[in-house]
């Protein structure tokens, strides 16, 4: 086979497979022997029969699709190569006429990925950023850790925002009452935001055992078309009200909820974790501003499929997100009255900016020769195995070639970002 190069024009290129008479003939006697139990032919048992009787008795060209599509699934890759083409899309096939006995041309027609010379990626100033820890940080995260180790305890006064209140329900629109708008027993914390607006907003100065009607408007764009909108009557009856009790901050609380004996210790490691936090924010902040720069100064003339495959890539990912509630992309798009086009029109600024900016990192790294060793693919999957509690080599089992392609292109990516954290002139 010759591949030849014939034009590129942006991101398309034009290329030429050329394949000789003596290939073809090899390729449809190989397609005869793979495929002739096909075919039946009176005299002979399936798969029998010669090569030329089955062309008599099926025209010659029976297995001219078979060959012709295993000699362009085997040369194209090796054409690609030949030629240093990185496709982002399928490719368009023209073929000239195919006789037997003789060669043909195929001619290929295929988007590939941009090419362009990353440029302002070393010495990037930028502003120094900093998060500095106060007493007065410290103090809410011990104030929160008293919160999260709260009990509730049941309270005679009038309910507050803040207090979990245990309540029946059932909601009537009219004098109907309506499926899935009842619950016996069901404790709601006031001001959580839970239940639709103005539910938990009247519930606040109720006391237990007291029986109350809730009248509430459900929202335009209310997930069941047959409540949007719409005025409804709630009858509640409250059977008990609770508040949140926190612990002392004191050693004993150290002692309980920490590794530590005295609350001087839990302060200090507080802060430790909380300086932890902000100088890896600091750094994210300082990264993000670098990449932002680099962005800005490198002009990419993107395919508008890499683009495309870039939003199915998010709408996949926001579906999965979505399953985990319980819903979908098309329940989703049915609530909030939108149609599969707007929603990725929505998405495609973003795409954009992930594309170009993955482009930019990926360049960064080629310029600079970085890529992903085995010892660090080793340790990424010592750190996922440790993350989903299996054994490397079972982990290592049950992971595709591709996964173990895009972890090594992840790290490669981390890396020149690295490389330009590490080289950027921090002001």
């Amino acid at each position: 086979m010759i591949s030849t190069f014939i034009s590129k024009e942006k991101n398309q290129v034009k290329f030429t497979m050329e394949f000789v008479a003596e290939e073809f003939e090899k390729a449809v006697n190989d397609a005869y022997q793979e495929t002739k139990g096909k075919y039946a032919i009176a005299g002979f048992r399936k798969g029998k029969a010669p090569r030329k009787l089955i062309e008599t008795h099926y025209g010659e060209d029976v297995f001219f699709e078979d060959a012709i599509n295993n000699m362009f699934s085997n040369g194209y890759p090796e054409a690609l190569d030949k030629l240093n083409l990185d496709p982002v899309d399928r490719p368009s096939v023209d073929f000239d006429n195919i006789e037997k006995g003789k060669g043909f041309t195929v001619t290929v027609n295929v988007t590939v990925r941009p090419e362009f010379e990353v440029k302002d990626y070393k010495g990037v100033k930028v502003a120094k950023v900093e998060h500095n820890i106060t007493d007065e940080d410290v103090d809410k995260e011990l104030e929160a850790l008293q919160t999260r180790n709260s009990r509730l305890v049941v309270v005679d006064r009038p309910a507050q925002n803040g207090d979990t209140v245990l309540i029946d329900y059932a909601g009537f629109v009219g004098d109907e009452q309506f499926e899935g708008g009842s619950a016996e027993r069901q404790p709601l914390s006031l001001g959580s935001g839970t239940f639709i607006p103005g539910f938990e907003e009247q519930l606040v100065g109720a006391v237990a055992g007291e029986e109350r009607d809730l009248n509430v408007t459900f929202p335009e764009d209310y997930h069941s078309a047959d409540l949007a909108g719409k005025e409804a009557v709630f009858k509640c009856k409250v059977h008990e009200i609770k508040e949140a009790e926190k612990p002392e901050l004191n050693d004993e609380f150290a002692k309980d909820i920490s590794e530590f004996d005295t609350l001087e210790e839990l302060r200090e490691d507080s802060r430790e974790k909380l300086e932890k936090a902000a100088e890896s924010k600091a750094e994210y902040d300082i990264k993000n501003s670098i990449l932002e720069k680099v962005y800005e100064a490198n002009e990419i003339d993107i395919p508008d499929v890499m683009v495309e495959d870039q939003i199915d890539e998010m709408s996949q990912e926001f579906d999965q997100q979505l399953k985990y509630q319980g819903l979908d992309l098309n329940k989703y798009l049915e609530y909030m009255k939108k149609d599969l086009k707007s929603f990725r029109d929505d998405l495609r600024a973003d795409a954009y900016k992930k594309t170009k900016t993955r482009l930019i990192t990926e360049a960064v790294a080629d310029a600079e020769k970085l890529d992903a060793t085995d010892e660090e693919v080793t340790a990424e999957l010592q750190a996922l195995a440790d993350q989903y509690k299996i054994e490397v080599e079972k982990l290592k089992q049950s992971m595709q070639y591709e996964s173990f392609f895009y972890l090594a292109k992840d790290i490669k990516m981390r890396k020149a970002m690295e490389f330009m954290f590490e080289n950027a002139i921090v002001e």
